[in-house]
């Protein structure tokens, strides 16, 4: 971290001069089971983790921001107007942290002042680790901080998914968001997305620990398939409601879903609805069998997880299939599956500590052989939600 934090001090005063600044971190996340049921009204378990995003800050004296993202140097500084906020495409990136600006004012919290904003990640953009949500959450501790906001962590959390939703227009449940505000160190949250019920489970993995493997095929969840699923799932649900009452899918158990599956006329969405269902319980299932200590369940419904994902909502993709596969044909791995919204990204996977490096060896090299491209690799502990530092 001192490397990092120098790196950035340099950036900082290159980009905007000496001056006073604070410096924050906000996480990534890796969702452990539980995909695509967040907008479904189902559960999700995911943890923040060890690699994100950190930022020296320093308020101005006017109105204006002037981001630099020491990733993307050569796209140079990116600056707006904290009023009259709009999307804005010659931003780039920097409408995540405009878009949450925008929601807070809209809410009554309107900013105060500009930023000088410094940006250094170590997590790879573009593998389903929410760098978007990290940086959203990131601005909402800055404004809080720097404008004297009176809000908890949550309401910030949800801010954050409504300037994805609204402002930047990928229409994201709350998990992400949630994950990467409310994680606690060496615990996962296991979520109730309808209700925002939450409670914190230790993620004791004795002997092995995650291994987050990135595809590197390069995606982009707002170009992807992935709001085309939540209309699949919505239409689903609508046609289930004709009989049922119900207000998700995620309040289904199995053989209720089966006896009135018949109700989805299309077949396409029957299986989309299926996922979301037994995905739903898969997780609850699986969380219970790791408070019980029993990590093998728990891998064997990772495993399940991603199959499911793979046959029946088909978000995964060749990359995404390759690695799962070989991961299951490793010693030492106990689970792995897709992590994120799909079609790209990364897999997640609990790996026996003294198998990880051959585990990286050969999938690494199998992968290559298949693919044509070399994998990354990262090993990730389980950290504290976004903080000041």
């Amino acid at each position: 971290m001192i490397e990092i934090m120098n790196t950035l001090k340099a950036g900082f005063v290159k980009y905007f001069g000496e001056q006073k600044t604070t410096a924050f971190f906000s996480p990534g996340r890796v969702n452990l089971i539980g995909e695509h049921t967040d907008y479904n009204g189902g559960h999700v378990f995911p943890c923040a983790i060890s690699l994100g995003t950190y930022a020296l800050v320093a308020p101005r004296q006017d109105m204006k921001t002037r981001a630099i993202s020491l990733n993307y140097e050569k796209d140079g500084i990116k600056e707006f107007s904290m009023e009259n906020l709009s999307y804005d495409e010659s931003i780039g990136w920097a409408n995540y942290i405009a878009g949450v600006v925008k929601v807070f004012e809209d809410a009554g919290m309107k900013a105060t002042c500009g930023f000088d904003i410094a940006l250094y990640g170590n997590l790879p953009s573009g593998a389903g680790l929410s760098s978007s949500a990290s940086l959203e959450v990131l601005m909402g501790v800055i404004l809080k901080e720097f404008c004297g906001f009176e809000i908890e962590m949550i309401e910030i959390v949800k801010l954050g998914q409504k300037a994805e939703n609204q402002f930047v227009g990928v229409n994201c449940g709350i998990m992400d968001q949630f994950a990467v505000g409310m994680g606690k160190k060496d615990c996962a949250i296991l979520l109730d997305c309808n209700t925002l019920k939450y409670r914190y489970s230790k993620l004791d993995l004795r002997d092995a620990c995650i291994v987050i493997t990135n595809t590197n095929k390069p995606h982009s969840l707002n170009d992807s398939e992935y709001n085309l699923r939540r209309q699949q799932c919505e239409h689903a649900l609508k046609q289930l409601q004709e009989k049922l009452d119900i207000t998700s899918l995620g309040d289904l158990t199995n053989p209720e879903f089966d006896f009135n599956a018949e109700l989805i006329t299309d077949e396409v969405e029957r299986r989309r609805a299926h996922h979301a269902v037994y995905e739903n319980r898969r997780t609850l299932t699986a969380v219970e069998a790791l408070e019980l200590n029993d990590i093998q369940r728990f891998g064997e419904l990772m495993r399940a997880s991603h199959e499911s994902l793979r046959d029946d909502y088909e978000v995964t993709c060749k990359e995404l299939d390759t690695l799962a596969e070989l991961a299951w044909q490793q010693p030492g791995v106990i689970g792995s599956r897709m992590t994120g919204g799909g079609f790209g990204g990364s897999t997640v996977s609990i790996v026996k500590k003294d198998a990880v490096e051959d585990f990286k060896a050969v999938v690494g090299k199998k992968y290559t052989e298949i693919i044509g491209y070399a994998p990354s690799f990262y090993v990730a502990d389980i950290a504290d939600g976004t903080r000041k530092l």
